[in-house]
């Protein structure tokens, strides 16, 4: 008895001198704080969830709005001028909560619009006629070099869960979402609308290209577009994608790997989420006629 509860003392010793190791002295620099936070994972202190947690929040308080926004040309708008049919069309291929209105042009935000504000009016089939104006929010707009924490912290105070980005002259750049930020500290969050089908993740885009999510299994993405890439050290194509870089890439971000052309739509800090596949046509490599 006496040895177990030796044995018991030794193990809370342990594990409390290494909560104090962990807690004792004050880190000099960031980094020096990511190795001690790493380590207390390392020593079971913490949990993987709970270190990337630490580390999303540490990596944010050093991002911008810009660095994660949606920029302007994919941002899902309404126009003050579309007809109810039109409008509702967007919302119901969207799956969006809320949408900017605008006017003439995209620098014009006259308010914002909730999806949950039409239900009334859908339920009493008075869609038809409403004043589209009266139903909006007031906008709220953020500079993009504001500094995540701090819109975080007013996202909390305020109460509001959309922003309209402007760039150095005042013009629209994108927006942000609190989810966004969110997603940042804790990760990817998906919703019922985020659920992904079998055929879901490689989808047409623009001119012959297709959007890719990262997730999208190896074998899948060779099915779709005739390669050959190994399975055997990644399993999905956003694996293969961040080895080829050598880095982990951020949006805007674009490789060539063979024939396709890979531009990174969406990444957070630990991962890349969404990405544009272009195929790149040989006609260029091909010699020219002779005359």
């Amino acid at each position: 008895m006496n040895d177990d509860a030796s044995t018991n003392g030794q193990d809370k010793r342990s594990w409390l001198d290494k909560l104090s190791f962990f807690l004792s002295d004050r880190p000099s620099n960031k980094e020096e704080l990511l190795e001690r936070i790493r380590q207390a994972e390392e020593d079971q202190i913490l949990d993987r969830e709970a270190l990337d947690t630490i580390e999303g929040a540490l990596q944010m308080s050093h991002m911008q709005v810009r660095d994660i926004m949606v920029p302007r040309p994919q941002m899902a708008v309404v126009k003050a001028d579309q007809s109810t049919q039109e409008f509702m069309q967007t919302i119901t291929e969207t799956s969006h909560s809320r949408f900017p209105v605008i006017g003439e042009s995209p620098d014009e935000v006259l308010g914002i619009l909730l999806a949950k504000d039409l239900l009334p009016l859908a339920f009493a089939k008075q869609m038809d006629n409403f004043d589209l104006n009266a139903m909006l929010r007031k906008p709220i707009f953020v500079p993009e070099s504001k500094r995540l924490s701090i819109l975080l912290n007013e996202f909390r105070t305020n109460r509001y869960h959309m922003a309209i980005v402007l760039d150095e002259y005042g013009g629209v750049a994108g927006l942000v979402t609190i989810e966004d930020v969110l997603e940042q500290i804790v990760g990817e969050i998906e919703d019922e609308t985020d659920a992904e089908e079998d055929d879901g993740n490689i989808r047409p885009f623009a001119d012959k290209g297709f959007l890719v999510k990262a997730l999208t299994t190896i074998d899948d993405f060779n099915a779709h577009f005739g390669t050959y890439y190994d399975e055997t050290e990644f399993d999905t194509i956003g694996g293969i994608i961040t080895q080829q870089f050598g880095h982990l890439p951020a949006k805007d971000e674009n490789i060539q790997v063979g024939d396709l052309n890979f531009l990174i739509l969406a990444a957070d800090n630990r991962r890349i989420r969404l990405m544009q596949v272009n195929p790149i046509s040989n006609d260029a490599n091909e010699p020219l006629p002779e005359s």
